[in-house]
């Protein structure tokens, strides 16, 4: 449902979503946010933004020392559902625990959500790496491996549309710093089959993601593996793991139907 179609929907809970708006503002940059910096990101006004952090504190899903406030450990509730329920992460684990064991590094599978990479399974290799990615934890579109890897099997079009929605915050010194550059990453992906974040989301991490078609052909996942930087040059990491990466996507393309 569109922006607008929502504004104008008698169905359409404009309070529900904007105290979910409140919620989703916490996240690993912003674990702990003050009223005005809740009033910021949401773009409420202060008296709204209170309003909705006295609420969702109230309900337990919010704790605050008076100035701060973070997340309690009921939100995990709010995800249960979707890991239980849906068939995705619980097929996918095993699947990511064996290239995480086979590689001894990270694996992730991420999804499209709005304009934004969502983590939805996670197996950590045993060099472990400093990111603290986990399930749920949102990355840019624009300059992530899986992000390039879902849009490089879109219409031009689509893509354009994506990335002209992005922020381009820098990251890292190495962030791709505007649409041209991000679009030649995606082209660069859409050629080789792969993409591929050389320490532009963050310094010392390197990662490269294949996308997930459904049947028709159109990505709306993508699987990554990670590594430290100090490891293995980016080509060595190509020639080590490319080929790992590739079969396990074939594996998860397989048991699982993604739409």
């Amino acid at each position: 449902m569109s922006d607008e179609h929502r504004l104008h929907s008698r169905d359409f809970v404009a309070s529900l979503d904007k105290g979910l708006k409140v919620l989703l503002c916490f996240e690993r940059k912003h674990s702990k946010l003050t009223l005005a910096e809740v009033a910021r990101l949401t773009g409420y006004s202060p008296a709204t933004a209170r309003r909705f952090l006295m609420t969702l504190e109230a309900l337990d899903y919010l704790h605050s020392d008076g100035k701060r406030f973070w997340v309690s450990p009921r939100t995990l509730l709010l995800a249960r559902p979707y890991l239980v329920s849906r068939p995705a992460p619980q097929l996918a684990q095993p699947i990511l625990d064996a290239l995480a064991e086979r590689t001894r590094q990270s694996a992730s599978l991420g999804i499209l959500l709005d304009n934004e990479v969502l983590i939805i399974a996670r197996s950590t290799g045993r060099r472990t790496l400093s990111t603290g990615l986990a399930i749920g934890s949102r990355l840019p579109i624009y300059c992530s491996s899986i992000g390039r890897a879902i849009l490089s099997t879109l219409p031009q079009e689509e893509v354009m549309s994506y990335l002209a929605n992005a922020s381009y915050e820098q990251w890292t010194p190495r962030t791709v710093p505007d649409i041209a550059s991000a679009a030649e990453s995606v082209a660069r992906c859409r050629s080789t089959g792969w993409a591929e974040c050389d320490e532009e989301l963050e310094l010392g991490v390197r990662s490269i993601a294949v996308p997930i078609p459904n049947a028709s052909g159109k990505a709306v996942a993508a699987l990554s593996l990670s590594v430290r930087a100090e490891r293995m040059t980016m080509k060595a990491f190509e020639d080590a793991h490319l080929d790992a990466i590739q079969e396990t996507r074939k594996q998860l393309g397989a048991a699982i139907a993604f739409d």
